[in-house]
C-alpha cells in the first residue's frame, strides 16, 4: 500500500483549465445549477495585517439547502489589524441585515444583493469609525450563488475571474489614488487634498487629508 501511494504521488498532475471550461463541462454532463467550489489560499503571512473570510455553506433560508450560497472575502489591513478584523467579523452580517426580510425567490435575492452590499459596506465603515481607531483596510467580498457571482470591493484587493480560453477578467476596480482619477476626485470633493510624500528617503506614498484626520497609504484610501 505504501509503495502504491509513492507511485501515485510521482504521477504528473493534470494541466490547469480555465474556470469557464470546467463550468461548461459540468453543465453539459449533468445540468447542475450549482458548481462544485474548491478554494484555498497561498502566501499567507503568519504575522501581518491581512485576513480572509471563507463561508462556503451559507443559507439564504435557514434549514433549506436549496438556498445555499458561498461567500469569500479578503481584507488587506493598514496601520494595524483592527479594521481588517472588524470587517472580517461584521461585514457579512451587515450585508445580510440590509436585505429585505420578505425576499422570496432566488431572482429577487440576486436583484436585491448589490444594494445590500453597498449598504453593508457603509454600515461597517460607520460602525468602525465610531470605535475611534485609526487603522484601515481594503475589503473585497464575493458572493457565489450557483453560476452567479456578485462582487463588492473598496481599496485595491483584486478579484479576478479566469474565463474560457484562459482570458482573465478583472471584476474589481482599484481605488488607488495614484491611478484612479475618480478616487482622487472623490477625496477632493469631500474636502480632502491629494499629494505625494517621501518618508525618510524611502518609497513615495500617496497622501490625503481631511479637516479631521491625516491618512497615508501605498494602497489607496484608508478610512
Amino acid at each position: 500500500m505504501a509503495g502504491a501511494e509513492r507511485e501515485r504521488r510521482k504521477m504528473p498532475l493534470p494541466p490547469a483549465l480555465p474556470l469557464a471550461t470546467l463550468i461548461g463541462r459540468e453543465l453539459r454532463a449533468g445540468g447542475s445549477e450549482r458548481p462544485a467550489l474548491r478554494y484555498g489560499h497561498a502566501g499567507f503571512a503568519k504575522r501581518g495585517e491581512d485576513y480572509f473570510l471563507v463561508k462556503p455553506d451559507c443559507l439564504r433560508v435557514p434549514g433549506d439547502p436549496s438556498t445555499a450560497f458561498s461567500v469569500f472575502a479578503v481584507f488587506d489591513g493598514h496601520n494595524g489589524v483592527s479594521a481588517a478584523v472588524f470587517s472580517k467579523e461584521h461585514l457579512l452580517e451587515h450585508v445580510m441585515s440590509a436585505l429585505p426580510p420578505d425576499i422570496g425567490s432566488r431572482e429577487d435575492w440576486l436583484q436585491a444583493l448589490p444594494r445590500a452590499l453597498v449598504a453593508g459596506f457603509v454600515k461597517a465603515d460607520i460602525d468602525f469609525q465610531r470605535k475611534g481607531e485609526v487603522s484601515g483596510t481594503t475589503a473585497t467580498l464575493v458572493v457565489v450563488d450557483g453560476f452567479t457571482v456578485t462582487v463588492a470591493s473598496v481599496g485595491d484587493s483584486r478579484c479576478i475571474l479566469d474565463t474560457q480560453g484562459g482570458e482573465l477578467q478583472l471584476l474589481t476596480v482599484d481605488h488607488r489614488l495614484e491611478e484612479n482619477v475618480e478616487e482622487r476626485e472623490r477625496v477632493t470633493a469631500s474636502g480632502g487634498e491629494v499629494g505625494r510624500l517621501n518618508l525618510f528617503g524611502g518609497q513615495e506614498v500617496a497622501i490625503f487629508f481631511t479637516p479631521n484626520k491625516l491618512c497615508l497609504t501605498k494602497h489607496g484610501t484608508l478610512d
